[in-house]
């Protein structure tokens, strides 16, 4: 190996300094990729499908030589290219596992002026790191709270006020039930879901507190690894406690603009779990706009989902937030004046604010 041929934590620490340009085909760059990389690819899809035939058919010298064939009348183009992503004449570059790909660009990269750094192993080493990285302690918050308890508008908010947060509904464009699609961008693969996370644990301080939102396993089509989870599923949890009269204003508000189609193909899908005759109720509602009564027939069944979720994990509540008006921005603020104060629970009674100290602190 030379200087220019980098361990997977040599490399990840050079990516937030240096262009990373991504060799594998455009197929396998739109799959999943490293975040922040750019898709300089050496084949096309189809070129490496006949590569890879020949490679089995004929052997690798074949393989080699048509290879060279598709790349020689692309080489002026990928020069100019590569000096537009790194004008700085330094770029990151990896291929599927750290072979001829990568070897072959890095080296018209560097007899151009670039200095190219490859990653040994390649991307494939870079998933493996992210496997066993998954697997590292975070000092998670878990906020938690039944459907529309407002828990993500209250992440947006701590985050705002300089506090650390994982918002996996953001990566993975999806709001968790079966209408958490409506409105979202497309989800990317459960890979790039991964990668994603993996690159928001590494610049985060895992140390202090990390606010993340209660979720199950699956986000819409995207899963959490099972690691990452399993201390999801035993970190201190802060529960807010909303009335079911604000939970339901709450995704009004928030799906009100979704077309009755989609939520209606929504409600088909729990028709089991929510029974026929409450899901036709439902569609119904939707169909005529009365959101608010579709909304109260459906949540009740999320209720009954988070309850059962409530009593497979092992997590700690440290907080207790009963609320009733405040803002998301003042629920953050109480949850971190009593983070702070080592106060345990946070009520409304009477219209008039009532703190309860943690006894065992």
């Amino acid at each position: 190996m030379t200087d220019l041929a980098l361990d997977i934590r040599d490399f990840l620490q050079r990516v937030n300094t240096l262009p990373v340009l991504d060799v594998r085909t455009p197929a396998e760059y739109e799959h999943a990729h490293i975040p922040g990389a750019v898709n300089m690819p050496l084949f096309s899809n189809e070129e490496r499908s006949v590569i890879g035939t020949l490679y089995l058919k004929k052997g690798p010298s074949q393989a080699l030589l048509k290879g060279l064939e598709f790349i020689r009348p692309k080489m002026k183009e990928l020069a100019d290219t590569g000096h537009r992503i790194a004008p700085g004449g330094e770029a990151l570059m990896h291929c599927w596992r750290g072979g001829m790909r990568s070897n072959s660009m890095a080296w018209l990269m560097n007899t151009v002026g670039i200095k190219t750094y490859t990653l040994i192993g390649g991307y494939r080493s870079y998933r493996r790191f992210e496997a066993e990285y998954f697997s590292r302690s975070v000092n998670l918050m878990v906020l938690g709270g039944m459907t529309g308890s407002g828990k993500t508008a209250v992440l947006k908010e701590l985050n705002y006020r300089g506090n650390q947060i994982i918002d996996l509904e953001d990566l993975a464009s999806h709001k968790g039930s079966v209408f958490g699609g409506i409105g979202m961008p497309d989800q990317p693969s459960t890979e790039q879901f991964e990668n994603d996370l993996f690159f928001r644990i590494m610049h985060i301080d895992t140390g202090q507190p990390v606010f993340i939102e209660d979720e199950s396993l699956a986000i819409g089509k995207v899963f959490i690894p099972r690691s990452f989870y399993d201390q999801m599923s035993t970190a201190e949890s802060i529960h807010l406690m909303v009335p079911f009269e604000r939970r339901v204003e709450n995704l009004v508000h928030e799906y009100s603009g979704g077309g009755s189609i989609d939520l209606a193909t929504g409600v088909m899908r729990i028709e089991r779990r929510l029974g026929r005759e409450n899901a036709v109720k439902a569609v119904d509602l939707i169909n005529r706009g009365d959101m608010t009564a579709a909304t109260v027939l459906i949540l009740k069944y999320y209720d009954k989902i988070y309850a059962r979720s409530m009593n497979r994990h092992k997590r700690k509540t440290i907080q207790t937030i009963r609320v009733n008006h405040e803002s998301p921005g003042e629920i953050a603020e109480i949850i971190i004046s009593n983070l702070k104060n080592g106060t345990k629970t946070y009520s409304i009674q009477s219209g008039r604010r009532m703190w309860v100290q943690n006894k065992s602190g």
